[in-house]
């Protein structure tokens, strides 16, 4: 099939990661009370022409985000709940004596310069090179300087040797550690998937945990049945970004017991928005093919 020879963007900046910047800064100008999660610099990874139409435009911009929004109901609200989640657990982590953070696929993700405790815990950056000199470029602006604590690990992980390039830049497979995999791992193909999992298990420290989300393996082969996996799938594809991976429903457990991991949490659509979305938040849609899980290190 054509579709499955479209060209990967392995050049330029993910247009996805300021698709999810946009959906932070968002929600973060909401009241406390409201917000499902906070992030006060996502602002910054924003381009300049993209908040000057929401500013000057407002109902246009408005109009347009209820149109893509249409195409994926509750996408939004899952992409917040998943930081919130994933928030949750990198705070719980740093409670219970977390030692060596690593995100991969890292993105615009801002946890190792928003979170409380996180300057203590050595934290390593996995991304594009194209993605990521515009993050350092970004942080640099924000901070004045990089931080001591981030160490930025350019790689494609679909090219490069993911252990060994972790390794060489100062990753300590003895410490307690949580990886993050947020938005990623739909992007690899399963072989890649895999050996990063296969390296986690092998190299990490006592306690160490993963933490990712996924989607239906039917929603990459493009036989979902429901309108919105599809509109999903072409949608990413059409920037470039295609889905590769993705887990048969009910099959989280097995999956991740048969590499090497326990105590699996597993946050399904139903169950993030029965956690976050109370009160004024109740009738917020989600999106029912995203779901979220975090496991440890046998």
């Amino acid at each position: 099939m054509p579709e499955n020879k479209i060209e990967v963007n392995r050049k330029n900046p993910s247009k996805t990661a300021e698709t999810i910047a946009v959906v932070r800064m968002s929600e973060s100008r909401k009241t406390e009370d409201e917000r499902i999660c906070h992030d006060q610099y996502a602002v910054h990874f924003v381009s300049q022409a993209v908040l000057d139409f929401a500013a000057h435009n407002p109902e246009k911009y408005k109009a347009f985000v209820a149109q893509n929004e249409s195409l994926v109901p509750g996408a939004s609200n899952s992409i917040v709940a998943r930081v919130r989640f994933f928030d949750d657990i990198v705070k719980s982590s740093i409670n219970e004596g977390l030692e060596q953070l690593v995100i991969l696929g890292a993105g615009y993700d801002t946890r190792a310069y928003r979170i409380e405790g996180l300057d203590n815990v050595k934290v390593f950056e996995v991304d594009y090179p194209a993605t990521q000199s515009i993050k350092i470029e970004k942080i640099t602006e924000i901070f004045g300087s990089l931080p001591d604590h981030v160490t930025y690990v350019p790689m494609d992980l679909e090219l490069d040797k993911f252990g060994r390039q972790l390794l060489k830049s100062g990753y300590n497979k003895s410490l307690k550690t949580l990886f993050i995999m947020e938005g990623l791992l739909m992007y690899l193909s399963p072989e890649i998937v895999d050996e990063i999992l296969s390296f986690i298990v092998h190299n990490s420290g006592k306690g160490s945990a993963i933490i990712f989300d996924y989607i239906p393996l039917s929603v990459v082969g493009g036989t979902c049945k429901l309108e919105a996996g599809q509109n999903w799938r072409n949608g990413v594809m059409a920037v470039g970004e295609p889905f590769l991976f993705g887990i048969k429903d009910g099959e989280i457990q097995s999956f991740l017991v048969q590499r090497g991991f326990k105590n699996i949490k597993n946050m399904a659509s139903e169950d993030y928005k029965k956690a976050y979305f109370h009160g004024k938040n109740k009738n917020r849609e989600v999106n029912s093919l995203s779901s979220f899980a975090y496991a440890v290190v046998e």
